[in-house]
């Protein structure tokens, strides 16, 4: 369906907000900055903003693109015959080769990362957002294997892909503080990603294959 007025204004008037928000919190740091000031900078009320945002942190970590449900999601989106570990690796080389925004591969991200390091609450939220994608895959092969409650191969499998996904985006942020521009970290992470392939044994390469008459489902 095609965006309607309310719609169109909604979402450039959160943009507006993200936007400035970046700005000031990337000129003078994120706990330097108040609430106040990012709603005047961006001409809204602070009822307003929290209307869009009811954290600061969701300012630079929106729910909608830093959300826990990531892997999840992504892994009951599979189609017939992948595996969780195919339906992991196939976004990750998708947004590596669109250079998405939302992996960090985009110039002038690196001021925007060295403003995360540098507030506490921002790094505390990543851990706790690493920690819940991992708890929501691992409910999510549960399910969709029949495991039962007490198997702990759901887990493991989920802790080892949620590792992965760390570990790509820790390469990102390491390469990112060291200068390198995005279409040099890109080439890096899918070195990375065909390692990761190459090493993958037949446990955690195969497990939980979608049939091949099944539909992928959302939830």
């Amino acid at each position: 369906m095609a965006e309607g007025l309310r719609e169109r204004k909604k979402r450039e008037t959160r943009q507006r907000i993200n936007r400035v928000a970046i700005e000031l919190f990337v000129e003078r740091g994120f706990d330097r900055v108040t609430i106040a000031e990012v709603a005047a900078a961006a001409e809204v009320s602070v009822n307003t903003l929290y209307n869009y945002f009811e954290a600061k942190e969701d300012l630079v970590l929106p729910p909608d693109q830093a959300s826990s449900r990531r892997l999840a999601d992504l892994v009951r989106d599979r189609g017939p015959g992948e595996s969780a570990a195919d339906a992991v690796l196939a976004r990750l080389r998708d947004e590596v080769g669109r250079r998405d925004r939302s992996l960090g591969l985009t110039e002038g991200f690196g001021r925007v990362f060295a403003m995360m390091r540098a507030a506490p609450t921002l790094i505390a939220r990543l851990e706790d957002l690493g920690r819940e994608m991992t708890d929501a895959l691992a409910a999510v092969l549960a399910e969709e294997t029949g495991a039962a409650p007490d198997d702990p191969l759901p887990r493991v499998v989920a802790t080892q892909l949620g590792a992965f996904h760390a570990l790509v985006f820790a390469e990102i942020g390491r390469r990112t503080e060291a200068g390198e521009g995005p279409d040099a970290i890109a080439a890096a992470v899918n070195g990375l990603l065909d390692a990761f392939q190459r090493v993958l044994g037949e446990p955690l390469a195969t497990y939980a294959v979608r049939g091949k008459g099944a539909q992928a489902c959302s939830g």
